[in-house]
């Protein structure tokens, strides 16, 4: 399964992904695809996103079962921990860091 999540971004991006994928939520699309298909599609997401961001999911073979990539700005970042993938948030404008 491959799941992407898209945000803030460009209507011409949407409508693309709407034809490859099944948009189940405003911005959020779901399909099976093969890795070959998936990167093909990814490129397309990292190339229109613009301003927006996104988000992808899909099964892989890893501790946690699935895997993920992100594109575009956001205050969540994927950072590997010990050979897992976790998510790591930068702070809010005008937020003090917490240490």
């Amino acid at each position: 399964m491959l799941v992407i999540v898209l945000e803030n971004a460009p209507p011409r991006l949407r409508g693309r992904l709407a034809v490859w994928m099944l948009e189940v939520r405003a911005g959020v699309y779901v399909g099976t695809y093969s890795k070959k298909v998936r990167e093909h599609i990814w490129d397309q997401v990292v190339e229109g996103v613009e301003d927006g961001n996104a988000v992808m999911v899909w099964r892989a073979q890893t501790e946690l079962g699935f895997d993920f990539r992100t594109a575009g700005k956001n205050r969540r970042v994927p950072v590997e921990f010990d050979g897992i993938q976790l998510v790591s948030f930068f702070p809010e404008a005008g937020e003090p860091s917490r240490r």
